[in-house]
């Protein structure tokens, strides 16, 4: 996994969804644009659930100097005022710029599908070049319930039957991945 040539086929087709892909060294600078990207949007808070342990301090601090509020449970209380989504993928897969999420936590799913801008870390090595490279892991993952996976390939986007097309009716307005260039923790 996280060959080279994944990588440049993962970072054309986000263009293709109108994905915003950025690559980042550290979460730290992975915090900070999401924290950045949020106040430029004039948004107040960033809800980010699995985001635990050291890295959850970090974007705490991140989050209380941008004046931000984090937010990282309850979301169901929160869920008409989520500006940003933070969330980890667990797999991205080249061919679609398609992320895959293990969604069985409401929280993860509260946080990418109901905020106005979805926010997604993907750890450069976990990108692969299509569905059938991870097709044990994911039937391992489907193997214990309750098992929710999520394939999000770029922003929510709709048309009617006249074929207007509709960003952000049935989730986040804009996605953006931000490549994790350090092993993931």
């Amino acid at each position: 996994m996280g060959r080279p040539e994944d990588f440049v086929k993962f970072k054309e087709q986000a263009r293709a969804v109108q994905t915003v892909l950025i690559e980042v060294n550290d979460f730290a600078s992975a915090f900070k644009y999401a924290a950045d990207l949020t106040r430029q949007q004039g948004g107040q808070n960033i809800a980010a659930p699995a985001i635990t342990g050291k890295n959850r301090a970090l974007l705490a601090s991140i989050c209380k100097a941008s004046n931000l509020t984090l937010f990282t449970e309850k979301l169901r209380e929160k869920a008409g005022l989520i500006d940003t989504g933070l969330t980890m993928a667990n797999w991205g897969i080249a061919e679609t710029a398609t992320l895959v999420m293990d969604s069985k936590s409401e929280e993860i799913r509260i946080a990418s599908m109901l905020s106005e801008t979805h926010v997604a870390l993907l750890p450069e090595a976990r990108i692969v070049p299509d569905a059938a490279a991870i097709e044990k892991e994911l039937a391992r993952t489907m193997q214990s319930a309750p098992c929710y996976l999520s394939f999000i390939s770029g922003a929510s986007r709709t048309a009617d039957i006249e074929r207007v097309l509709t960003i952000g009716a049935h989730g986040p307005r804009e996605l953006h991945v931000v490549i994790l260039r350090e092993r993931a923790r």
